[in-house]
């Protein structure tokens, strides 16, 4: 299973989050944006946006037909993988694409969606653009809880349009489930400290939110004068039916295992051999279909008043 492969993981992650995403805050944010034309696209910033998936679920989910999308991640390799993956997308529906330097334009269908791809760190990117009020549409998909939220919304709100919308979705909010057991104090005492690592990681702008991001937006968002309109939960669920793990989710579990491998290494409340055993018992579960994993996370949309 080594070398690990975020851009996989990420591929992987789609099929989870399409199960996941609450369709009810995703409906409101659709009757929310104002009708698109050609001449007058929906202008869209995504913060976070890995590579891509949420660009080709705007499209297969009718958010809008036309659109102007800048997707800003601050892995290069993410960014590449999203430009030869969309390309690769647009091909299967039969969409005509058209590579740029700034990115990608995929035309088809009644739709004309034109990308513009950028290796930048979010905060570099609110200096260099200084409140340009430039855009319609805010997405930050599982990505506010690796930031500090209070110092980042501001900016990112001065960088909506007047009465511009967000819509925040797959914000963890303190809850991972494992099943079947091992042992149900290893396992909690396991889980209650990758969870702190959440809360103790640091990232540019300050400490993180914690893991606890779901919740605590609400009031995050009222400080930063946004009206929420919809918020609802969006929990990952992965578990094997007869046919074992939908798409390449087996290989998104084992990544999950990763993560809290790589967080929890050397920690001094963690047995190391007793902690190895145990990660070796939960990939064996994947590997046999056993092991049912629940994140507990929570989606927003709504608009940012003036």
């Amino acid at each position: 299973m080594h070398p690990y492969s975020f851009t996989r993981y990420l591929s992987a992650k789609k099929s989870v989050d399409d199960r996941a995403l609450n369709r009810q805050v995703w409906d409101s944010l659709v009757r929310a944006l104002p009708p698109t034309t050609q001449q007058s696209p929906l202008r869209i910033l995504e913060v976070g946006a890995g590579i891509g998936t949420m660009i080709e679920r705007t499209a297969d989910w009718g958010l809008c037909h036309h659109a102007e999308y800048t997707a800003i991640d601050n892995q290069a390799d993410n960014i590449q993988t999203a430009r030869q993956r969309l390309e690769r997308w647009g091909g299967a529906k039969g969409m005509q694409s058209r590579n740029h330097p700034q990115g990608i334009s995929l035309k088809g269908d009644g739709q004309l969606i034109a990308v513009s791809l950028e290796t930048i760190d979010v905060f570099d990117l609110i200096a260099r653009e200084k409140a340009a009020q430039r855009w319609d549409l805010l997405i930050a998909h599982a990505f506010l809880d690796l930031v500090d939220v209070s110092a980042l919304l501001p900016g990112l709100f001065g960088l909506l349009a007047p009465g511009g919308c967000f819509y925040f979705s797959v914000n963890f909010d303190g809850l991972t489930l494992l099943e079947p057991e091992i042992d149900p104090g290893l396992d909690e005492l396991i889980l209650s400290r990758y969870h702190r690592t959440m809360d103790e990681r640091q990232s540019t702008g300050g400490r993180t939110d914690h893991s606890r991001t779901g919740r605590r937006l609400f009031a995050h968002l009222r400080e930063a004068g946004a009206d929420i309109l919809a918020a609802g939960a969006s929990d990952w669920l992965v578990f094997a039916g007869p046919s074992g793990y939908p798409a390449d989710e087996a290989y998104f579990l084992h990544f999950i295992l990763h993560t809290i491998h790589q967080a929890l290494a050397g920690h001094p409340e963690l047995d190391p051999d007793q902690f190895a055993v145990w990660l070796a018992a939960r990939h064996a579960q994947v590997e046999r279909g056993e092991l049912v994993y629940l994140a507990h996370q929570i989606d927003f949309c709504g608009y940012v008043h003036r």
